[in-house]
């Protein structure tokens, strides 16, 4: 740096060393602006709450005056809020939630502006095994009297979820194989609006994912959890039973995780990913978590992308034995 100095003011007018100096551009930290954070599903939803809750911390992580901005665009069961984020410009300034099964069944079950390697993946935060509900009043206690209602009652129980191709509703037609039943599937935006159904008996059954169901029970919510689909009884709920001890052998779950369009500057992605781990791992970010019932499971990226390789190509198998698109 001095050799260069020197050889400046040798061969250089003095005004033309000032003018050379002013143009030395001055690069500011990342982030310089707001950061854009997509929510595929509507507001009051688990997703919605854990984005929230997320944006917070990371943005702290993140430093430099850090400020995210959470953007709801629901509709078409996360459709529209990935597709939204896939073909946004890979800057660093927009980033989202992804949603499995929907990243991933989505474009299994139809044509679809996005994919899940469309994203460059930054950490998974949540792991919430599904739920079904019904309202306090309901007379099902447990699935057994659920399933004795609905097959001698075929399309009378209706169940709502977060639109075709969740986990929510592949959970529903694998009960409805196993149990010989058919159910009556009331698809809305999102999980805020499933909850509003059941609560106004506008459907039979929630489904939803446990940790939503018990947030919604803890504010005072009339509604009750017939099971959950864990392999095992999460520590959020060790008095719900599983599907499993109910007598019917499924797992379903949603992986919540952040992902940014494909091509981040890889300074930039490296910050992120960094400062979502550090997030993730942060105490106050995690009672948060746990006073909002979402069971978190941070998977770093690389880990991240093998679990939805290979539920792409377990939801593949499953589209071929059992198709869930709406007839």
């Amino acid at each position: 740096m001095q050799l260069v100095t020197s050889l400046l003011r040798r061969f250089l007018p003095p005004l033309m060393l000032s003018a050379a100096a002013t143009v030395v551009p001055a690069f500011a930290a990342y982030p310089e602006q707001p950061i854009k954070m997509i929510v595929a599903y509507a507001p009051g939803g688990g997703t919605d709450i854990i984005a929230r809750t997320t944006a917070q911390f990371l943005a702290k992580h993140l430093g430099n005056n850090a400020s995210i901005v959470v953007v709801n665009r629901p509709g078409a069961g996360g459709a529209i809020g990935f597709a939204e984020l896939a073909r946004a410009p890979a800057d660093g300034y927009t980033i989202g939630f992804i949603n499995t099964p929907n990243v991933l069944t989505i474009p299994i079950e139809r044509k679809s502006n996005f994919y899940w390697q469309d994203f460059d993946l930054l950490g998974n935060i949540v792991d919430d095994p599904g739920n079904f509900s019904v309202h306090a009043d309901s007379p099902y206690k447990n699935l057994k009297e659920l399933v004795a209602y609905a097959k001698a009652n075929p399309g009378a129980v209706t169940y709502g979820t977060t639109g075709i191709g969740s986990d929510d509703h592949i959970s529903a037609l694998m009960l409805e194989r196993a149990a010989g039943i058919k159910m009556t599937h009331v698809p809305f935006k999102g999980a805020a609006e499933v909850h509003n159904g059941v609560v106004g008996k506008q459907i039979t059954v929630a489904a939803m994912n446990i940790g939503e169901a018990l947030q919604y029970a803890k504010g005072g919510s009339p509604i009750r959890q017939l099971g959950q689909m864990s392999v095992a009884r999460t520590n959020l709920a060790p008095t719900i039973p599983t599907f499993k001890e109910q007598g019917y052998d499924i797992v379903m779950a949603s992986l919540r995780g952040v992902a940014a369009p494909k091509g981040l500057p890889p300074a930039i992605r490296d910050q992120l990913q960094s400062a979502l781990q550090k997030a993730a791992a942060d105490p106050e970010f995690q009672a948060k978590a746990a006073n909002y019932f979402a069971p978190l499971r941070y998977l770093p990226p690389p880990t991240y992308a093998m679990e939805l390789k290979d539920a792409e190509a377990g939801f593949k198998q499953l589209w071929q034995a059992m198709p869930w698109g709406e007839k």
